[in-house]
């Protein structure tokens, strides 16, 4: 079975998806779709062409087995997401946790009455990291959680600090508290406010004659943002911008701490560590994209996120294959 699949979205996430895609020999890159113009796009892919994302939803539903959304933002989401599940099976990376069982609920309505299949949520944080949450809950009963993020660049935390007034450019790193996630690793489950798991670090470039005091001020009592972490302003030029923060690494751990109903201690520990965020994320969309078309042609339909997927679907290996191979 080879499966057919369609971008929508051209920029970090989409172009790593686009490459992702020739790692996998079960996978065809049938379309790539964008909300801005067509022609100021050129892809990697010979013979695949840039289209708008217009012609997904105008005509005849086109030859897609699943849709891996890669434009907009968190609050675009939301209304993308149910808007094409409605012709296509699709996968999404929508990350606001909190709003999660809004956006299920919707996706879920359109899919379940369109008789498409959309995976919500697929990621590592919502995704692997939730699911490895679940583990720890499952597997140690009585117990903590503990989620550190980083050291990596938040992408949201960085276009906040590029839309005060006077910076030109911004990269925004979270980095966890080594004595905090030491002691959890210790098995002592302390009890951490916010400020105490992690520490931010910005590094700006002002423009020319810009108040960087001023700056620095509203950054670091930028209420949702930095207001609850002690945050260190670094400004620097645009050169060293370029040269030294160019890249988007990310990572983090999770970990579940507790007793077992012996009284012996355990923890379980996940962790990642990644030179490009988009181009991880990308590879687990494109594993999610192969479960879901899987799904979908059992018949499945309706909303499904990280928890409802088995493991076996992820892999390109038949179950033969992964039982001598894997278990």
């Amino acid at each position: 079975m080879t499966i057919k699949i369609g971008i929508l979205g051209y920029g970090n996430l989409g172009r790593g998806v686009e490459a992702a895609v020739h790692q996998n020999a079960d996978m065809k890159l049938v379309g790539i779709f964008t909300r801005r113009d067509p022609v100021s796009l050129h892809t990697a892919t010979q013979g695949v062409a840039v289209r708008s994302a217009d012609d997904l939803l105008s005509g005849d539903r086109l030859d897609i087995d699943v849709l891996v959304i890669c434009a907009g933002s968190a609050t675009d989401l939301p209304e993308m997401t149910p808007r094409y599940a409605r012709r296509y099976n699709v996968v999404d990376s929508f990350d606001t946790h909190a709003h999660i069982p809004d956006h299920f609920s919707a996706v879920d309505a359109v899919a379940g009455e369109a008789g498409t299949l959309a995976l919500i949520s697929a990621g590592w944080d919502p995704g692997l990291f939730s699911l490895n949450r679940l583990f720890g809950n499952a597997f140690i009963p009585e117990g903590k959680d503990y989620t550190f993020w980083g050291r990596g660049v938040s992408q949201g935390h960085s276009d906040a600090v590029r839309r005060i007034e006077g910076v030109a450019d911004a990269r925004q790193y979270t980095v966890p508290v080594e004595s905090a996630l030491e002691e959890v690793r210790a098995g002592k489950n302390p009890e951490l406010i916010t400020r105490q798991k992690h520490t931010r670090e910005v590094y700006v470039v002002a423009e020319e004659g810009a108040d960087r005091d001023a700056i620095t001020e509203e950054i670091t009592t930028m209420p949702n943002y930095f207001d609850e972490y002690d945050t260190t302003v670094h400004f620097i030029s645009q050169e060293e911008m370029d040269r030294d923060h160019s890249q988007l690494p990310h990572g983090g751990f999770v970990l579940r701490s507790g007793k077992m109903a012996s009284g012996a201690g355990s923890v379980i520990e996940y962790s990642l560590k990644l030179d490009s965020n988009p181009d991880f994320t990308s590879s687990v969309l494109l594993a999610y994209a192969r479960a879901v078309a899987r799904m979908s042609a059992e018949g499945q339909k309706g909303c499904r996120t990280v928890f409802d997927v088995a493991p076996s679907y992820l892999s390109p290996h038949d179950n033969g294959y992964l039982r001598s191979h894997y278990l």
